[in-house]
């Protein structure tokens, strides 16, 4: 199968098994069972469109931002609608963000999108790893560092509510790269200023944020 151009069309987000369904059978047992964001990296398009396409359907109250690496067109794809657009190279944040507008991206069910510098996501990386005991993949912490963006936004504006993101992937598979500290530096550049403005931040809130 083409998973970039037929990805959108795999899962029927109407039905009751898909990932957007499971999300929200599991939120019903929270706090706050309608979160305020679903926070989403995009490879194919097809989870993000899936979440998008459910979320407008089931006429839920929630937003769906999506969070895009640096080398990726899907952020400027999203304001500009041309499909044409094209990059120069490949992300460095394994399966996520594309040199093109793939067909399964599908931006009309996107509330908002955020650009999150490489170097954010690989800090997230390793600040989530000092609270979690377990290494993840980078475009968890791509979406991670989206997800507290908006907490923090919501917690200046005295808003309470909920925020939903994923773990993407397992980051033992990343050992030779992302946590490898001379790859990092030769790939991705600096990740200190991001990794003290984590820890600065750090709070009870964003823990409880985290490991709900």
């Amino acid at each position: 199968m083409d998973q970039f151009t037929y990805a959108e069309r795999a899962t029927d987000w109407r039905g009751n098994n898909n990932i957007a369904d499971s999300i929200f059978r599991q939120m019903a047992r929270e706090p706050y069972p309608v979160p305020d964001y679903i926070v989403m990296s995009a490879g194919t398009g097809g989870t993000s469109t899936t979440l998008g396409r459910y979320i407008r359907y089931q006429g839920i109250d929630s937003q769906l931002m999506v969070v895009d690496p640096q080398n990726s067109v899907f952020f400027d794809y999203y304001h500009q609608r041309d499909r044409t657009l094209t990059g120069h190279c490949g992300s460095k944040i394994e399966g996520i963000g594309r040199p093109r507008a793939e067909p399964s991206f599908i931006p009309d069910v996107i509330d908002s999108m955020m650009q999150v510098p490489d170097a954010a996501s690989i800090a997230t990386l390793y600040w989530l790893e000092s609270i979690l005991g377990r290494k993840v993949g980078a475009s968890t912490g791509t979406n991670v560092w989206g997800m507290l963006q908006l907490a923090n936004q919501m917690r200046t504006q005295g808003k309470q509510g909920a925020i939903v993101t994923l773990l993407c992937d397992s980051g033992e598979r990343y050992l030779d790269t992302y946590y490898n500290a001379e790859w990092v530096a030769q790939n991705i550049g600096d990740i200190s200023p991001y990794l003290a403005q984590l820890n600065a931040g750090q709070s009870q809130d964003q823990l409880e944020l985290i490991l709900a």
